[in-house]
């Protein structure tokens, strides 16, 4: 989509709502909306963006960011072919749409399902205060450690189900328990039952937050399979022995300092190694000669004929 695509003779005030789902667009254009400006609602979704403009939901000039009437915008699905990302970072490109400006201030909708994201972009969420419904189901989504969900006072639901979550950290679990009408959805995480786990489980066991909370089970370890997260207590989550992050060092600074010293001795045997060769072959010389003059003594001592032999010759 072009800047411009939905400039009109008469213009298309009175367009609301916009499906554009699988129509392979590959690119949105800075300004591709600017035209439409009752736009409230926007579906995007099932299209392989390549560019995303980070101005596509706002004015044309780079150097202003109109004000966007959008309230929802889908954008599900339109993650592109790995051969097709231009070696930059889809989480980054869709992230620099949304914060761009103050443009989708009034935005209350966003989905952002199934794109494949492994993480959130810091800020991403600043720009969208009204927000009220979010959705990142089926992405695979690691962590939330830097994303901040404290100034999204209005959120009502917060979708992460189907991500590769392990823990939710204390940082997040107190922004998410600060905000006043949020529901929140994670089953089918991954989680990881440890001693890293033991604040979420005191968390989720208090918490009215989380929705369908008695189905969120463990995945790992082996021996913690399937059990429900709110049937945990402190002695089911242990962790196996660490070193400290010192003495990790250490062992890492020893293995590096003796492969170097086994390194330059490999070499110096290298470089030497006519020398050494020779050193060896008199090395064998000497040890024959030496057990040659052995072995002549010896038959000489045991052989009393050879002794009576030896001592009428020395006469």
């Amino acid at each position: 989509l072009p800047a411009g695509a939905f400039a009109r003779r008469p213009p298309l005030a009175e367009l609301a709502a916009l499906n554009l789902s699988g129509s392979s667009l590959e690119e949105v254009c800075a300004g591709a909306f600017e035209h439409l400006p009752s736009l409230r609602q926007l579906d995007l979704s099932h299209n392989p963006l390549v560019n995303l403009s980070a101005f596509a939901f706002s004015g044309s000039n780079a150097s202003f960011s109109a004000p966007s009437p959008l309230v929802e915008l889908m954008l599900n699905h339109i993650v592109p072919p790995d051969d097709r990302r231009q070696n930059r970072s889809f989480e980054g490109m869709v992230a620099a749409a949304l914060r761009a400006g103050q443009a989708l201030r009034g935005l209350q909708r966003l989905e952002l399902a199934s794109n494949h994201f492994l993480y959130l972009p810091r800020d991403v969420l600043a720009q969208l205060p009204g927000l009220r419904h979010l959705d990142l189901h089926n992405n695979s989504l690691v962590s939330l450690t830097y994303v901040s969900f404290r100034n999204l006072t209005h959120l009502e639901s917060l979708h992460l189900e189907d991500n590769a979550l392990k823990v939710l950290h204390n940082g997040t679990l107190a922004e998410l328990q600060s905000l006043p009408h949020v529901r929140v959805f994670l089953d089918n995480n991954p989680w990881v039952c440890d001693c890293h786990m033991a604040d979420m489980v005191a968390w989720l066991k208090e918490t009215e937050v989380v929705q369908g909370k008695a189905r969120l089970t463990c995945a790992f370890p082996e021996k913690m399979r399937n059990r429900a997260l709110l049937e945990l207590n402190s002695s089911h989550l242990d962790c196996d022995p660490i070193l400290p992050p010192s003495l990790q060092t250490s062992y890492v600074f020893l293995g590096i300092v003796l492969a170097l010293i086994g390194a330059i001795f490999l070499l110096v045997l290298y470089l030497n190694r006519k020398g050494i060769k020779k050193w060896m072959h008199n090395i064998r010389d000497a040890c024959r000669d030496h057990m040659e003059g052995y072995h002549y003594r010896y038959e000489i001592n045991a052989d009393p004929r050879l002794t009576n032999l030896s001592s009428n010759s020395d006469v």
